[in-house]
């Protein structure tokens, strides 16, 4: 059986056993057939808010969020039907925020690729910073006590609109909506109490959980305190074609969105499997290890305790360099004294909640990791095990497991959310 695995820009073919093997795939959906009459239409018609275009005048500013390079969000296709039902309003009272939580700035060329040369050139494009204190705004703090600090750009203007595509996300449950707010244009300090380690370690802090995940919960107290004038969300298929556009009132929005995505992405197996392959969906997804993660996490889901996953992401932008998951896992000698140094109290420090994810997941299983980009010595440094071949390393665990290895392969990573359903 010969699969292609989502990995960088070109994929990767890897042969399976004919007999053992089970393959998950999201429930393919095509494109639509005309994606700007499709946002137009949503535009026009939102849900629960008048048509954008009258729901913004033109004395107004407007602040538009959109995600960083490391989403496959087709911001190309969605920002030019967006604008011109903003025609009416002055270009230079619109920015254009990349909400790139705690990740690095997006380059100019980054910034054409994701956005379009047009759009970069005729608007106000910001780079949102966790950690430029000229650029945040205090803004109280929620219930339960996180302080909410977020882009002043987007606090200031009159009107304020999210962008996302919606997906599982490894522990808010569903990328898109609210997440445009806090992670996306938050302060270190906010996006640190989002992502602590009580918060991480909550059983429903998972995917395709929002109701009762405590992460989802206080994002979405966050973007309603501070307020959203009008989202867009799309969900999108393996291709990056657009199926489906839900816009208007956020909440109502993207609560559609991820019904949607749900019954699209979450697929359910009977028992646990001894080996999982799994990648990150290929580019730009894959672009580093501390994003592959997240596939780890959707192999998590149906591996055996003591089982293999065999991730491949091509990690073109290394670990990356950018941040401190390097240090924090250079910081301990195994996933065990990491989750002990992560829970210990006090302990604080930048990109912690992903090393505290990838900690658990190989608390239960052996990860191995297949990379183009990342060195042997680099990956046993992140406490992986590095693979050339992925069939040689298959047939290596087979061998010790024997002929009824149970193997599952994810080709599309965590755009499939594998899940065992109890009887």
């Amino acid at each position: 059986m010969k699969i292609n695995l989502a990995y960088g820009q070109t994929g990767l073919a890897v042969e399976l056993p004919d007999e053992g093997a089970t393959v998950i795939e999201p429930h393919y959906v095509p494109g639509l057939s005309n994606e700007s009459e499709a946002l137009r239409q949503a535009l026009r018609s939102p849900i629960d808010k008048p048509p954008l275009r009258e729901l913004v005048r033109a004395e107004q500013t407007v602040a538009i969020t959109v995600c960083d390079i490391t989403r496959p969000m087709p911001s190309a296709r969605v920002l030019p039907v967006l604008l011109e039902e903003l025609a009416h309003v002055p270009r230079e009272q619109i920015a254009i925020i990349i909400a790139t939580g705690t990740h690095r700035a997006n380059t100019p060329e980054e910034l054409e690729r994701m956005l379009g040369r047009e759009v970069v050139r005729d608007y106000q494009i910001i780079n949102h910073s966790a950690f430029d204190q000229e650029t945040l705004k205090d803004l109280g703090q929620t219930p339960n006590g996180i302080p909410i600090r977020l882009n002043r750009r987007w606090v200031e203007s009159d009107v304020r609109i999210t962008t996302g595509f919606v997906e599982p996300h490894f522990f808010a449950g569903f990328s898109g909506g609210p997440k445009m707010v806090a992670p996306g244009m938050a302060a270190f300090e906010t996006i640190f109490q989002l992502h602590n380690a009580p918060l991480i370690g909550h059983p429903n802090a998972t995917w395709g959980i929002t109701e009762g995940n405590p992460i989802h919960d206080a994002i979405r107290q966050i973007a309603r305190q501070t307020g959203v004038d009008f989202s867009v969300d799309v969900i999108i298929n393996r291709d990056h074609q657009i199926t489906s556009v839900f816009a208007g009132e956020l909440f109502a929005a993207h609560a559609a969105a991820c019904r949607s995505a749900k019954r699209t992405a979450m697929r359910a197996v009977n028992e646990p499997f001894d080996v999982v392959i799994t990648t990150n969906s290929g580019y730009p997804l894959d672009m580093n290890l501390y994003q592959a993660v997240k596939g780890m996490s959707a192999a998590a889901r149906v591996v055996r305790d003591g089982g293999t996953i065999i991730c491949a992401a091509e990690c073109a932008d290394g670990l990356p360099e950018h941040g401190e998951y390097k240090q924090i896992l250079a910081s301990a000698r195994s996933p065990q004294e990491l989750l002990s140094q992560i829970n210990s109290p006090g302990y604080a420090r930048h990109d912690q909640w992903t090393v505290q994810v990838q900690a658990q997941i190989q608390m239960r299983a052996k990860v191995l990791l297949k990379s183009s980009y990342l060195s042997a010595e680099q990956v046993r440094a992140a406490h992986l095990e590095p693979v050339e071949n992925i069939e040689e390393a298959l047939k290596e665990v087979m061998r010790k497991k024997g002929a009824q290895t149970r193997i599952c392969a994810l080709p599309q990573g965590p755009q499939t959310i594998p899940y065992v359903e109890r009887g």
